[in-house]
């Protein structure tokens, strides 16, 4: 348990927008899922050091899902958002969203859970504060994160001696 003082989960809130551009795209005109994967981690960084106000490294991605693309030339719209903390890690989830310019249509595009940790000076990991929960929508992300966390320590493989 932290001896931080909680924070609201809505001040981690990151909203990042990225224009498709050819660079980004494949030969039919669709983002490529690394660039989608490379913007979720940054837009979960920036809401993992919102969070933490300490630099912070990625743990860990999961239950990434792909459901459509963001096409060449249309807006990917980036929702980050810090679920729960554990000490010195936080999940956080990200929403990808898909805007055409020209109409303004939003369809929902990936999403993921990431967990990041907190590093301290010595780059060694850093406590961070609590996340206050103020909504129910907000209290149930922080349950699912308390559930996804122990499915994740769950499934991971035993420590190697070094």
């Amino acid at each position: 348990m932290s001896s931080l003082p909680p924070k609201p989960a809505s001040e981690s809130r990151v909203e990042m927008t990225e224009l498709a551009m050819p660079t980004d795209a494949n030969n039919l005109g669709t983002v490529f899922g690394g660039r989608i994967v490379q913007w979720m981690d940054l837009a979960g960084a920036i809401a993992a050091r919102r969070h933490a106000r300490t630099p912070v490294v990625t743990a860990a991605m999961d239950e990434l899902t792909f459901q459509a693309p963001v096409r060449l030339g249309h807006v990917a719209i980036l929702d980050a958002r810090v679920n729960a903390a554990f000490g010195s890690s936080m999940e956080v989830e990200v929403e990808v969203f898909d805007e055409d310019p020209d109409t303004g249509v939003r369809r929902r595009c990936c999403d993921g859970f990431l967990t990041f940790v907190s590093l301290g000076k010595d780059n060694k990991p850093a406590p961070v504060a609590p996340v206050l929960a103020a909504t129910e929508e907000e209290r149930g992300r922080e349950r699912d994160a308390h559930l996804r966390r122990a499915r994740r320590l769950a499934s991971r493989p035993p420590r190697q001696p070094r």
